[in-house]
């Protein structure tokens, strides 16, 4: 199969690579739901010694990093409490965590989730935490300029690999909620 962006020699659907996914993200794949069909989720194999954007767009080429996204865990505090999230921007962008973020979770103060805890909370990988398969009950939030993007390089839950997603699928997602400038 070719993958429908990016120049990768291994692409396949993502149901026919769940053992190469984390069980979190194999699990949300075999149950998927909405709109776009799993079978158009592509799994990409690739090198864990660059899965970071900056390295990754080097070696696969430029272009890609109008068509990928990061997946990053905050955490908002109030009230001695902390509610974690996740955020998915275009690479290109950053998450606008003391604005967007710290108002839609109705926090005193927001910040980026100490890598134990994202790891931890998720079960996977640093560097290749993806939407895909987070914990239902915590708000994922998803910027505009995601969905407008037609297909979508975002991690797939371990450094090797990533996923291809069509943008608008970020809408289906469990505790899904699209907003506005969140990526600056």
């Amino acid at each position: 199969m070719r993958a429908p962006i990016g120049n990768f020699t291994d692409a396949r659907p993502a149901p026919d690579c769940l053992d190469l996914l984390t069980e979190p993200v194999a699990r949300a794949v075999r149950a998927w739901q909405g709109a776009v069909p799993a079978d158009q989720l592509v799994f990409v194999d690739t090198d864990p010694a660059i899965a970071d954007t900056a390295a990754f767009v080097e070696h696969h080429g430029a272009e890609l990093l109008d068509q990928s996204a990061n997946c990053v865990v905050v955490a908002g505090k109030r009230a001695g409490g902390s509610t974690l999230a996740a955020c998915v921007v275009l690479s290109r962008t950053r998450v606008d965590v003391n604005g967007v973020v710290r108002k839609q979770l109705g926090a005193r103060k927001a910040s980026f989730a100490p890598m134990d805890t994202a790891v931890g909370e998720t079960g996977m990988e640093y560097g290749g935490i993806t939407p895909v398969g987070l914990p239902a009950d915590w708000p994922l939030f998803v910027d505009s300029a995601v969905l407008d993007t037609e297909w979508v390089l975002i991690g797939s839950g371990r450094r090797r690999g990533k996923l291809i997603v069509p943008g608008k699928a970020f809408a289906d997602l469990p505790g899904a909620v699209v907003l506005e400038a969140l990526g600056i």
